[in-house]
């Protein structure tokens, strides 16, 4: 089935350093890596396998900043990609909303038109028109698929605002919360089927981001990993409703990003 307006297609690592980077996410997530542009900004494709269907496909990239882009503010982060039917159409929705293009419109070959934009809080992301009638699955909304995006959270300096926005721009509505004490809800944001959730940033000072929650067979070795890899556990695996865990991290660059998995003998 091709994807919608306002799906997640893809993720994309923004790094100073794309072979330190591919050797620390590659067993992390048991990706292989196929070299998309060995022109700068140089760009690898990550390829995870599924299982359930016996197939390798793409879930995301790996972007290299160059010097000017490190320059010019950029640092290591992921950013995800949300799929429009028109670009021209959305960047004028976007900016009569209150958002900002912070890339002009580029066309790339066999991929589609892209732009990178902010929503009026000033959280980045994509938009994607892409080409083609491809279907992606980076992001697994149907089944659990190990080295996947299996979760989408939007961290705001205003929640409500949040919403409206991306439910004019998007579609998406709220679909049930859970009470996080003093830091209000976490509320759980659908798109045909359930994408994510949104909620407000938990200390003040910090800017709005997008988290995204990459799925793994286990997660105490996924934090043995990675703290043997040079990167840091910034969030201890915490329980979720369903009995997984989650953690925070930051890989060796200095990119945020999150697991989730079981945690046992798997």
């Amino acid at each position: 089935m091709q994807n919608k307006h306002g799906d997640f297609v893809w993720y994309e690592l923004q790094t100073s350093d794309i072979d330190a980077a591919k050797r620390f996410y590659g067993p992390l997530l048991e990706w292989q890596f196929s070299l998309s542009s060995a022109e700068a900004p140089r760009y690898e494709t990550c390829l995870a396998q599924d299982n359930h269907i016996r197939q390798t496909h793409e879930v995301g990239g790996i972007l290299e900043l160059t010097p000017e882009m490190q320059e010019g503010g950029c640092s290591p982060a992921w950013l995800g990609y949300i799929e429009v039917d028109d670009m021209t159409q959305a960047c004028k929705k976007l900016t009569d909303a209150g958002g900002k293009i912070l890339m002009p419109v580029k066309s790339i070959n066999d991929v589609g038109d892209v732009c990178v934009v902010s929503d009026p809080q000033n959280a980045p992301f994509y938009l994607i028109c892409s080409s083609g009638a491809k279907n992606s699955l980076a992001f697994a909304h149907d089944r659990p698929r190990p080295g996947h995006c299996a979760w989408n959270e939007l961290v705001t300096s205003d929640k409500n605002a949040a919403q409206a926005f991306y439910q004019s721009q998007f579609g998406w509505t709220q679909d049930g919360s859970m009470d996080m004490g003093d830091m209000g809800s976490y509320d759980f944001i659908r798109h045909r089927n359930m994408i994510g959730a949104m909620m407000n940033i938990p200390a003040p000072g910090l800017p709005p981001f997008w988290n995204f929650y990459f799925r793994v067979a286990n997660i105490d070795k996924a934090v043995k990993y990675i703290t043997d890899n040079d990167g840091t556990i910034t969030q201890d695996p915490m329980e979720i409703p369903g009995g997984e865990f989650v953690i925070s991290a930051q890989d060796p660059q200095g990119a945020n990003f999150q697991l989730i998995g079981t945690r046992g003998d798997s």
